[in-house]
C-alpha cells in the first residue's frame, strides 16, 4: 500500500481522554468482528509478535474447525513460559464502526490455555492497519479511505482482565 501525501494526520486530542478515569495505567482493550462475532476482550499488544486467538473463543464462534491448519509452534511468553500453538486459521477482521473502519484478513495462531482476554492482536498486524495507539486516551486510530477511524478501548473490561489476571496467578 503506498502512502498518501493528502492523508489526514492522526492526533489524540484531550477530547478523546474524557470518559476515561485518570490517572490510570490500563491497557487498551476493545471489541472487534472477527468472522462476523463480536469480539470481545482484544488485547492491543505493540510487544507482542503473534496474532492470538485463544481455543475457548474460537470454539464460541461456531467456526467450522475444518478450516483450522495444525501446527506445532512454541510461543514465549512473559516470564518464559512455553506455550504451543494448536493450530493457525486466517479470519476476516473489521476495526472500527461503519463508515470508519477498515476490513482486514489475520493470521491467528490458535493457542488452548487459559487468559482473562479472548484475543491478541500484535506489532506487525498493527503495522498493516498503519494504526496509531495511545495508551494515555485508550485508543487505536488507523488512516481510512477519507479519513482517519478509531476503536476506543473499554477502560472497565482492561480493569476486569487485569483482575482476571490476577486471580489467575494467585491460583497458580
Amino acid at each position: 500500500m503506498m502512502i498518501r501525501e493528502d492523508e489526514p494526520a492522526i492526533v489524540f486530542i484531550n477530547e478523546d481522554a474524557r470518559q476515561l478515569h485518570h490517572p490510570h495505567d490500563d491497557a487498551i482493550v476493545i471489541t472487534l468482528a472477527i468472522a462476523n462475532y463480536t469480539t470481545r476482550m482484544v488485547s492491543i499488544d505493540n510487544g507482542s509478535s503473534a496474532d492470538i486467538l485463544y481455543y475457548l473463543a474460537f470454539q464460541q464462534m461456531r467456526i467450522n474447525k475444518k478450516l483450522l491448519h495444525p501446527v506445532n509452534v512454541p510461543l514465549i511468553g512473559f516470564g518464559g513460559m512455553k506455550v504451543l500453538a494448536i493450530s493457525t486459521i486466517s479470519l476476516p477482521v473489521v476495526v472500527g464502526s461503519y463508515p470508519r473502519q477498515i476490513n482486514k484478513e489475520v493470521n491467528f495462531l490458535i493457542v488452548d490455555c487459559s487468559s482473562s482476554y479472548n484475543v491478541i492482536i500484535r506489532r506487525p498486524t498493527l503495522n498493516r492497519w498503519r494504526a496509531a495507539m495511545s495508551t494515555y486516551y485508550l485508543s487505536v486510530k488507523f488512516p481510512i479511505e477519507y479519513g482517519i477511524g478509531e476503536v476506543q478501548g473499554d477502560q472497565l473490561t482492561a480493569r476486569e482482565c487485569y483482575l482476571a489476571i490476577l486471580a489467575m496467578d494467585e491460583q497458580m
